[in-house]
């Protein structure tokens, strides 16, 4: 299915703005580029009009994100920011929904703090605890690998609040705001810099209304998320695949050797056409995802979103690595940017939940 006139002319708009405004990349973040973006409405996409967003579907987040990773945008902070707000939406009480999401509508970086260091993929795991004293809640414990919780105004933790049950029971989301008493964040570093953090939390007292949703049902809350994520996930390596791709084709059709471009000869040539192919089957693939979640009213379609954010990442790990491949030395010199591409698209088939987990989800869809 092709996109509609709107959607065309909405990429066509982020496009401009990207080969506009977007320099030489220097840092993960650039909040002044961000708070332009939150200013023409982009940050606001998929928030409902009566919050003061635009209430569009997942086929327009997809087609943002896949834009701007093209571009390499510096707004590393909108992704976990989308993906925070949409649980405020869901579970928050009206109050608090129209201050955290007025905030990431402003240009505020949001984040969700889940993984522990003995709870990474099994969630369920997690020891981080809130216990209710004198009125309040007090979190004691560590969280780690939150993304962009150093630029975030407010983080979505997720604690146990009871021990009553199996492993996803006496889960409880907190909203937590930055800067308060109790909480150290400290970076950690990693190929891509320091985008991630390991978060302490020390007798930190919350009041009884920064729970969001409903106490002890914090996993079941976090699993309605789960479609989004791999969906942001996937559009950035789509757009990030699509990026390495053209990078690697502009590069062979001007490298000569031999008196020829490299790019002529056919062991070379048949590489670019098998990935141009899977580019074209991956992009399918998300963008048809994305319109079946848009159609679907609200139901989970777990095995096709883990199978976009599976192909997507998995793809764009291959083409960044290959194309370092066919640029040779200047692929791994920072001139060219394919050694940053190839830092960036590592990591995509580890967060979200690693390509493993995807493939478990997928098989437990046919019964296995």
């Amino acid at each position: 299915m092709s996109l509609t006139t709107e959607q065309r002319d909405f990429v066509a708009a982020v496009d401009d703005f990207c080969r506009r405004e977007v320099g030489p990349r220097t840092t993960p973040h650039d909040d002044a580029l961000y708070r332009k973006m939150a200013g023409l409405g982009w940050l606001g996409l998929t928030i409902p009009q009566e919050y003061g967003g635009a209430g569009q579907g997942m086929l327009d987040l997809v087609l943002f994100l896949e834009t701007t990773a093209y571009h390499q945008a510096p707004i590393g902070g909108f992704a976990t920011s989308v993906i925070t707000a949409a649980s405020y939406e869901k579970f928050a009480s009206e109050e608090r929904k129209r201050e955290v999401l007025g905030d990431f509508l402003s240009g505020e970086v949001l984040a969700v703090s889940m993984s522990e260091p003995g709870a990474g993929s099994d969630v369920g795991a997690l020891t981080c605890k809130a216990v209710r004293q004198d009125g309040a809640w007090v979190i004691d414990g560590q969280k780690t690998w939150c993304s962009n919780a150093h630029l975030a105004r407010h983080i979505l933790l997720v604690a146990r609040t009871s021990a009553d049950g199996g492993k996803h029971d006496g889960l409880t989301m907190f909203s937590v705001p930055s800067g308060i008493e109790g909480l150290a964040v400290h970076g950690i570093d990693t190929m891509g810099g320091r985008e991630v953090n390991d978060l302490y939390f020390t007798g930190c007292a919350l009041p009884p209304d920064a729970v969001v949703g409903e106490a002890g049902q914090g996993w079941r809350q976090l699993m309605t998320g789960l479609n989004l994520e791999r969906m942001i996930l996937a559009a950035v390596m789509l757009g990030t695949a699509r990026r390495a791709f053209d990078d690697t084709v502009a590069y062979v059709r001007e490298r000569r050797q031999f008196g020829r471009p490299v790019g002529s000869f056919q062991a070379l040539r048949h590489r670019i056409a098998d990935h141009a192919t899977e580019l074209e089957c991956t992009r399918l693939l998300v963008h048809d995802v994305a319109r079946k979640i848009d159609a679907s009213a609200g139901k989970p379609l777990p095995r096709e979103a883990s199978m976009a954010k599976l192909k997507a990442t998995e793809f764009a790990k291959a083409m960044a690595l290959d194309g370092m491949q066919m640029m040779g030395g200047y692929g791994y010199a920072t001139e060219y940017g394919m050694e940053r591409l190839l830092r960036s698209t590592v990591v995509s088939t580890v967060y979200g939940g690693t390509s493993e987990i995807q493939r478990d989800i997928i098989g437990k869809t046919y019964g296995l």
